[in-house]
């Protein structure tokens, strides 16, 4: 579902070149602090690579899975050894790989948490046989069941992570497959798309650049939205308010690379052509009176600023049998732009599944 995926489009390579140039420069020094009582190192066991054959490989590896399409591969990488707690990381997009989540490499090593990064189906290292009938939430829902068998995990240690449209899936693959988790988390994704179109045009949009917003909604109408001045009005009034707040200049490079590497026609046709509400295939998917019945522990991640209403996150915390929430004062990546709340919390929480 909605997510930074298209936050670069109709930008230049030379922006993206000086995004990557700046991180360099800036998040060691500004994001790299770690929450409150972390862990200093994790344990000796978390290094033991014992009866994991993907070893070899530096924990990479690709899993074939059934479509009814016939099978493909997708790609998924291990960090660490811990067979009380086997994370799974759903990117958002839909369409980004899993670049942008590498952000988790600083702060989850040290909680002795065992992650895995995975590219869906049509993204980053994984088969992209551009079929829109494998688009459906149904078959990738089967997806994450498949990928679960294939690292061995089940409801004394499965937990996912799902951000923004990985947040969308997860809570799917809760209602279906709960009785093989241990726990969820749903970082930056409401419960309903309506609800978040609405969000956008009643608060966010009204907020704007009002010469700015009428000229973006002329060029959706007219269908310019590939066009680099669409972006261009974008990026500073929507992209660097409420995806990642940063000048784009300082966008992190995993962020950079996860969208010079995105399936731009996934994305289009799932999610709408950009961030500014939802108008693909999934603009009708409501599940909030659903969530009810997900009554595995969760975590709910909200950002003061983010796309995602941060009163209608509280709101599904409370609606979850066992839900908590983490409010943070970021953007839609605030795994970025509030990095030492949104990963206190978050460590906060897994150290209740170690």
């Amino acid at each position: 579902m909605p997510s930074a995926g298209n936050m670069g489009v109709g930008m230049s390579r030379t922006l993206n070149l000086a995004a990557s140039a700046a991180l360099l420069l800036i998040v060691g020094c500004k994001q790299g602090e770690a929450p409150s009582g972390q862990a200093v190192a994790p344990p000796a066991a978390y290094f033991d690579n014992a009866g994991h054959p993907d070893a070899w490989s530096g924990g990479a590896q690709k899993i074939t899975i059934s479509t009814p399409k016939g099978p493909h591969q997708v790609w998924i990488k291990r960090v660490g050894n811990n067979p009380k707690l086997k994370l799974l990381l759903l990117t958002g997009g839909p369409g980004l790989s899993h670049a942008y989540l590498e952000v988790m490499d600083s702060y989850l090593p040290a909680e002795g948490v065992e992650y895995y990064h995975y590219d869906q189906l049509e993204t980053g290292e994984s088969d992209r046989p551009n079929d829109p009938d494998l688009w459906t939430l149904s078959r990738y829902v089967d997806e994450v069941d498949q990928v679960r068998k294939a690292i061995g995990g089940d409801k004394s240690n499965f937990c996912v992570l799902g951000h923004s449209w990985g947040g969308m899936l997860a809570m799917e693959y809760a209602l279906f497959h709960q009785d093989q988790m241990k726990c969820l988390i749903i970082s930056n994704m409401m419960a309903s798309v309506p609800a978040y179109n609405d969000y956008a045009k009643k608060v966010l949009e009204p907020k704007m650049d009002q010469a700015a917003l009428k000229q973006i909604l002329a060029m959706e109408a007219n269908g310019q939205t590939e066009q680099p001045a669409y972006m261009n009005l974008l990026m500073p009034n929507w992209y660097e308010q409420h995806i990642l707040r940063r000048p784009a200049a300082q966008w992190p490079e995993p962020v950079m690379r996860a969208q010079e590497n995105m399936n731009r026609n996934f994305y289009v046709t799932m999610q709408g052509p950009s961030e500014m509400g939802a108008s693909g295939r999934l603009v009708n998917w409501d599940r909030f009176n659903d969530l009810k019945r997900i009554t595995i522990p969760t975590l709910v991640v909200s950002g003061k600023y983010d796309t995602m209403d941060p009163a209608y996150m509280a709101a599904m915390a409370k609606q979850l049998p066992k839900g908590e929430l983490a409010a943070t004062n970021g953007g839609h990546m605030d795994m970025y732009d509030d990095q030492p709340t949104y990963f206190a919390k978050l460590i906060a929480f897994l150290r209740k599944f170690k």
